[in-house]
């Protein structure tokens, strides 16, 4: 049986979160990190939630409902309404709900939780006793 301890996830998710607002106010000049590092970290970021969130998930679940919220989220970016705009003028909002649908936020979103997953896979998840 595979264990997850919530505060390594925990600790890993504020991580990511910082990583990903430092990588936007520190290089965000830079137009590799403005258009994909960002969007990597955030998946990283979901995925590590995840993982938080429901510790007992096998790592292909939460990278599987992982990614199918951050496509998900991409794709509601297509759906302007008055209402979700005004959520997506906020800095909170905009951060988590994002302005515009880009496909290649999608492989992103792959990398990122890839990441997550070896992360998971390789140095963080440990098998009980």
């Amino acid at each position: 049986m595979l264990v997850r301890y919530r505060f390594v996830y925990g600790f890993l998710l504020l991580s990511a979160l910082l990583l990903g607002l430092a990588s936007r106010r520190f290089f965000g000049d830079i137009p590799f990190v403005k258009l994909y590092v960002g969007d990597s970290l955030w998946a990283l970021m979901v995925f590590f939630g995840f993982a938080f969130l429901v510790p007992g998930w096998p790592t292909r679940t939460t990278a599987s409902v992982a990614l199918l919220f951050c496509v998900g989220i991409e794709f509601s970016q297509l759906y302007h309404a008055p209402w979700i705009d005004a959520i997506r003028a906020t800095t909170l909002g905009g951060l988590v709900l994002g302005f515009s649908f880009v496909w290649s936020d999608l492989l992103c979103y792959s990398i990122g939780v890839a990441i997550g997953v070896f992360i998971d896979s390789y140095f963080v998840r440990r098998r009980a006793t």
